[in-house]
């Protein structure tokens, strides 16, 4: 499984060592519609905590499963930062379901089919040991880089939608988004890179970021409009539309269609890397002032 085609160079000063932290956020002030006056940002943003938690579960699962076939070391330990950091991305999303179900959103029925998917549909299969096993691992690893883009994508979003601020939202759920972005963004080219130790055919990449940029569309309209037409304080009559969703990128509130569209040709072509993309340096930044961040700094190592 090694790679023999030698893919772009990554930009050196935008690699940093990755460590998990240990974060949890309290919930009982968080409205709602975190986002005031807003519930149709507010729930496709929201889409995060029904898709992450078994999604990144997923992401953990797999890259377990690849790790003897790491014959980098720095590679190795960035693949073992990634996977500490996702489990708590995990952890941490899926701590706002039950906050969600008390305010009379139960995210339930979604959740079931985000987990089948997840645990199902792209989980291990009964494979005699050999290609057919090793074709699924390899097209597995591919769509977990093609999702890791956007991750990425989203992670800078969201550090720099200074809208969010001017319009109120509420602190602990933006702390939580922007800790997850920022990690996304310091970890963006460890899935990519692990693609192109193992494997790298451009084909592959393509074919699956396909996959991947289908069902993300999917899952995201779909979690939307379950969120709206399971809003309690909406009677009923909550819709997302497309065109709720372009007013959202036009407000700065939600990232625009024009911004993804662009980012798919960076991600196809075979030049990119995701270390074009982004900012570390602002990523540790954030993080060296998140509030759950320090929290849990201190939480590690006895202060206060």
């Amino acid at each position: 499984m090694s790679n023999t085609q030698q893919g772009p160079a990554p930009v050196a000063s935008e690699w940093t060592p990755l460590k998990a932290r240990q974060v949890s956020f309290d919930w009982k002030g968080t409205p709602l519609h975190w986002l005031p006056g807003n519930p149709f940002a507010t729930h496709t943003i929201n889409v995060l905590h029904l898709l992450l938690p078994a999604g990144e579960r997923w992401f953990v699962h797999v890259y377990q499963q690849a790790l003897p076939l790491i014959k980098d070391d720095r590679l190795r330990e960035d693949v073992l930062g990634f996977i500490g950091q996702e489990a708590m991305h995990s952890q941490a999303h899926d701590d706002v379901l039950p906050h969600l179900k008390a305010q009379g959103l139960d995210p339930t029925p979604y959740t079931a089919q985000v987990d089948w998917l997840f645990e199902k549909l792209l989980g291990d299969r009964t494979l005699p040991p050999g290609r057919a096993r090793e074709w699924w691992l390899l097209e597995r690893i591919a769509i977990i880089a093609a999702i890791e883009h956007y991750t990425a994508f989203l992670g800078d979003w969201v550090l720099n939608a200074d809208e969010l601020d001017r319009r109120g939202a509420d602190p602990t759920m933006l702390d939580l988004l922007r800790w997850h972005g920022a990690e996304e963004v310091e970890h963006r080219s460890v899935a990519f890179e692990l693609f192109q130790h193992v494997d790298g055919s451009y084909r592959r990449r393509a074919r699956t970021w396909a996959t991947a940029f289908t069902a993300l569309v999917f899952l995201w309209q779909r979690g939307s409009r379950f969120f709206m037409a399971n809003d309690p304080t909406l009677g009923g009559t909550g819709r997302a539309t497309f065109a709720d969703f372009v007013r959202g990128g036009k407000q700065g509130v939600l990232p625009t269609p024009g911004a993804m569209a662009k980012s798919i040709p960076r991600y196809l072509s075979r030049g990119y890397h995701p270390s074009q993309e982004g900012s570390t340096a602002q990523a540790v930044a954030y993080l060296a002032h998140s509030p759950a961040a320090r929290a849990a700094e201190a939480r590690t190592t006895g202060g206060s």
